[in-house]
């Protein structure tokens, strides 16, 4: 009589360092308050009687909106720094290898999964094809054009011969038309921000549950696990 044959899982492997980790943390807060304070900014509370001094609600909003803005742009730089100081896996957001057949092939089959028309998800120690598209050109870039944008509007406030207006609102403000346009897409990707974010969120507690590893335990402890033994679809 032979015995069943035991599956074991294949060992964990440490993917997100801390200083990854961290930024996640911070970069979430960071990107709920400026999605909080700038639908204020652009829609902004009915004014109150009485002495302006005495009610300077929105400019506490504002300043919050700069202050996380001027993080966020820190935050972003870091990370940018951490993907050539850190490990492999800190890399893949920066580096999605598109002219890769393979890697296409992996987001044909994610999408087919997120649509439950795939029998069963592949397995990644780091992130899948489909959601290393989506953090390269929502997230990366997203970042990177709220940065820019956020800070040739803020350059208007502190005026010529500043280093924000300089650097940033002497070529963004003529380049989009103008002002109101730049601010017009600046609040559009902000909203397309949301929309990632909360998709980002449900794909995460989905694949958590039914995927082949662990993703939201992964974020807080650096370490994928793994349910079975199959081997990983990872290309690198």
């Amino acid at each position: 009589m032979t015995e069943p044959t035991v599956n074991t899982p294949l060992p964990a492997v440490y993917v997100y360092e801390k200083p990854v980790r961290l930024w996640h943390g911070l970069n979430a807060l960071l990107i709920l308050t400026l999605i909080l304070t700038g639908y204020f900014i652009a829609a902004p509370l009915a004014s109150v009687g009485g002495e302006a001094s005495e009610h300077f609600l929105m400019g506490y909003i504002r300043f919050g909106h700069f202050a996380a803005g001027y993080l966020l742009a820190i935050g972003l730089l870091f990370r940018l720094y951490w993907a050539y100081a850190g490990n492999g896996y800190a890399k893949e957001i920066f580096q999605p290898p598109l002219l890769s057949k393979v890697f296409w092939q992996g987001v044909g089959h994610e999408i087919l999964w997120y649509a439950f028309l795939a029998k069963e998800p592949r397995k990644y120690a780091g992130h899948n094809p489909l959601a290393l598209l989506a953090m390269h050109f929502a997230f990366v870039w997203g970042s990177l054009f709220m940065v820019i944008t956020g800070f040739a509007l803020y350059g208007e406030g502190t005026g010529q011969g500043t280093w924000q207006y300089s650097l940033f609102s002497s070529w963004v403000l003529p380049l989009f038309g103008g002002s109101q346009s730049v601010h017009s897409w600046h609040h559009l990707v902000m909203w397309l921000i949301v929309c990632f974010v909360l998709i980002h969120i449900y794909v995460a507690v989905r694949e958590d549950k039914v995927s082949r590893q662990s993703i939201l335990s992964t974020m807080v402890t650096g370490w994928r696990t793994f349910k079975d033994d199959k081997p990983l679809d990872d290309m690198h």
